[in-house]
């Protein structure tokens, strides 16, 4: 009887799971070689192994099906540990975290090179990149599904280009219809 209920429980949480959709996270360097072939923008997760914050946004937003289908279809997504120990490339330059300790691997470690060269200070950080992988906008803390979509939609079409005052933002914010749901 309980080897019944376990197999029904397992199937039905099998089948919640699977209806949802999934971002396709990629390494940065793998990101940068395919807006070679394909342009298009990179929407970089830069979260830490002890964040709430950071788990939050990965279970909330990014397992959201209109988050995911959207970012799958018109960004590369890419994952990346701002206290990892992953040696990274980007724009010629190598990056690493050289006072990286094991023994911290999920408490409080040392930044990463690339997470200061993004100049990042608080997590999670979402860091937005044009086409040629150079820097939009770092979008810092947690952001539901609905707050994100007008930043996705925003740097998708380019509307951040005419946006040059706290006045326009305010007032883009203020039209912007969103069409996500948690």
């Amino acid at each position: 009887m309980k080897k019944t209920i376990f197999l029904m429980l397992a199937v039905a949480f099998i089948s919640l799971n699977a209806s949802a959709q999934q971002i396709n996270w990629l390494t940065l360097e793998e990101a940068v070689a395919l807006q070679k072939e394909t342009p298009k923008k990179i929407m970089m997760d830069v979260y830490t192994n002890w964040c709430g914050p950071c788990k939050m946004l990965d279970k909330n937003t990014f397992q959201n099906n209109h988050v995911a289908d959207y970012v799958n279809k018109h960004y590369y997504a890419v994952k990346f540990n701002a206290e990892g120990n992953d040696e990274v490339k980007f724009k010629d330059q190598t990056f690493s975290n050289p006072n990286f300790d094991p023994a911290k691997v999920n408490r409080r470690n040392s930044a990463h090179e690339l997470s200061r060269y993004f100049q990042i200070q608080a997590f999670p950080t979402i860091v937005f990149l044009d086409e040629k992988a150079s820097l939009i906008f770092p979008l810092k803390g947690y952001k539901t599904p609905e707050q994100i979509e007008l930043y996705l939609k925003m740097f998708k079409k380019d509307d951040h280009k005419t946006i040059d005052t706290q006045e326009k933002f305010n007032e883009y914010y203020k039209a912007f219809k969103p069409e996500f749901k948690s």
